[in-house]
């Protein structure tokens, strides 16, 4: 792995980890060994998934990674280990060996749908609430430092969202444009925020058990976000971001009411919520 490999590597490592929306990240603490397992072999999963790693990507060497993560190697091993369990990671000897991502994880509709019925509407709110914060100040930042007439891939990236046709891939592309206004914004904190608030967010957005998020909507609020960076309005981007991130909090909350009522209908068949090209779209 190169050595800017690596860095990026090692930037992301810690940015993700969060086990369901409105929860506190993992706690990676090496005196708690169970949790640290569990939230190490989280935030490497997460950060797989949303295509911030990738498949035939070598992991930094053991000592490096735990390093990074403040816990022992033996514990680092025992992550890795429930990786390869999961058919997510394999290790290979010799002078070329290390530990290699083989496979990219994902949630299962249900148990997106478990941890949100656990999840409180307050705890929904507070999440949404830091989440405007970070996405708004990220665009109006990268329309600040973005250069006149200069091209960006944000573009790119809303078109590749918008064509997604998996969960997976609707997830990982969504979340490839708002990282790319994170960049923009040339702001550390604001990047590993937006990293880590994705890695929540994007699998329940995007699962269609858990609401109705629509592609061309969404395509249609990138565009604009797109726009006003790229003429660089920054009131204006950092309006059409919070606006965005308010849709996605009505999305996800309204999904969580309609899975409590189904619980509370017992003999009512399990079905999702219809779908609607008129709903709002994703962040």
């Amino acid at each position: 792995m190169s050595r800017q490999r690596s860095s990026r590597t090692d930037s992301l490592l810690n940015a993700w980890g969060l086990p369901s929306l409105g929860h506190s990240p993992a706690t990676l603490d090496a005196d708690s060994q169970s949790s640290s397992v569990a939230g190490v072999a989280q935030s490497i999963s997460s950060a797989i998934s949303m295509g911030m790693l990738s498949v035939g990507e070598r992991l930094p060497p053991e000592i490096d990674l735990a390093h990074q993560f403040g816990i022992a190697v033996a514990t680092l091993r025992k992550a890795l280990a429930q990786l390869r369990e999961q058919g997510v990671v394999e290790t290979r000897r010799g002078r070329s060996g290390g530990t290699f991502i083989v496979q990219t994880p994902f949630p299962k509709p249900e148990e997106l749908c478990a941890s949100l019925v656990q999840t409180s509407v307050i705890a929904l709110r507070d999440f949404f609430d830091e989440h405007a914060a970070v996405s708004g100040m990220a665009a109006r930042l990268a329309a600040e430092r973005t250069q006149l007439g200069q091209r960006t891939r944000l573009a790119e990236f809303a078109f590749q969202a918008r064509d997604a046709r998996t969960m997976r891939d609707r997830a990982m592309a969504d979340s490839r444009f708002h990282f790319e206004i994170a960049v923009l914004s040339q702001s550390a904190r604001l990047l590993a925020s937006e990293q880590r608030l994705q890695s929540e967010l994007s699998p329940f957005l995007w699962c269609d058990e858990v609401c109705s998020a629509s592609t061309h909507l969404a395509f249609t609020e990138h565009l604009a976000m797109v726009m006003a960076i790229e003429q660089r309005d920054a009131h204006t981007a950092e309006r059409l971001a919070i606006e965005h991130v308010h849709g996605n909090m009505r999305l996800i909350i309204n999904g969580k009411l309609a899975l409590n009522r189904k619980q509370l209908d017992v003999g009512e068949p399990d079905t999702p919520p219809s779908h609607s090209t008129g709903t709002k779209g994703t962040q």
